[in-house]
């Protein structure tokens, strides 16, 4: 492992998005940027699909064998407001990361520019303001499968940092264990999760990964409520029977050693600041590394088809 840089200070960002604008949302990312960066962060992480936020509850009219022309017209908004890669959103972004010279990392809904599919993206930005990852979700889940395509390139992208290699899983990547191991066998120090989990078994899932791969893990939520979706969305009968909260956040912090750094944030938009001990990372490995000496490549190996 290379020489890593003693400190990281990271801001992690529990906000709602502005749910199906993407102007909106960009204004807010750069605003969490300038606040964040004030504060002395280093690295700054915002969850899946902040741009243009995560339609949960929505079905955009899918049933077994028939679609609905109230889903396509709303799917089509939610099309209008993904975004391509680069694009005049990720510039932006790019303007204020420079500005900063902080790294950024944020989950996107992209559209392809080539086809119409989307797919459900995690960005990360150097303090140059280049993008020098982006990671395709490889499986959506459950249905959404019919918003979001599975990845066809950018399977394991991590980027070289002072704080060593950085990648990201997105949500229920993280339940894949060969993807965890794609990650590992790259030496990733901090591991991002952007999501939209909130369920409490979700935080012993993020404590045993952090002690798997002895590396911190970035749990980064949305918290949102019924009353952030535009109001003049068509599946209305769908967004008026959720709860009042829809996604409670649960965004924190794991150390290496499987330990909460920082304590999850429940149910408001909080920044969570923290500084992590980078020296935990290869202490905690002397009597467990998962891709060096604890490993048995003789016995099990791991083919990744890596694009």
């Amino acid at each position: 492992m290379k020489e890593l840089k003693e400190k990281c200070k990271i801001a992690v960002v529990q906000a709602a998005p502005i749910l199906f604008n993407k102007d909106e949302c960009v204004k807010k990312v750069i605003d969490y940027i300038e606040e964040s960066a004030s504060k002395g962060s280093e690295l700054i992480v915002f969850p899946e699909l902040f741009i243009p936020g995560y339609p949960y509850g929505m079905t955009f009219g899918f049933t077994v064998g028939s679609r609905k022309e109230f889903g396509r017209v709303d799917w089509k908004r939610y099309y209008d407001n993904s975004i391509v890669i680069p694009g005049k959103e990720t510039d932006a972004i790019a303007e204020v990361v420079k500005k900063y010279k902080v790294y950024v990392s944020i989950g996107v809904s992209e559209r392809d520019l080539e086809t119409a599919t989307l797919y459900n993206s995690n960005i990360i930005f150097s303090p140059e303001g280049e993008i020098v990852s982006v990671h395709r979700k490889l499986k959506p889940t459950g249905s959404e499968r019919v918003v979001w395509g599975d990845a066809n390139k950018h399977y394991f992208p991590v980027c070289d940092t002072p704080w060593g290699n950085i990648g990201s899983l997105i949500c229920w990547e993280s339940y894949m264990p060969l993807a965890r191991v794609a990650l590992y066998e790259k030496g990733i120090t901090i591991y991002i999760s952007p999501n939209t989990n909130d369920n409490k078994e979700w935080q012993d899932t993020i404590k045993h990964i952090a002690i798997e791969g002895h590396c911190y893990f970035i749990n980064c939520d949305m918290y949102f409520t019924k009353d952030d979706y535009p109001k003049d969305l068509l599946s209305k009968e769908e967004i008026d029977r959720l709860d009042n909260i829809v996604c409670r956040g649960g965004s924190c912090i794991v150390d290496p050693y499987g330990h909460y750094e920082t304590e999850p944030v429940w149910d408001r938009e909080e920044i969570i600041y923290a500084e992590l001990d980078m020296n935990k990372v290869p202490m905690s490995r002397m009597e467990f590394d998962v891709c060096g000496h604890y490993s048995r490549p003789d016995v099990l190996q791991l083919k990744i088809d890596d694009k």
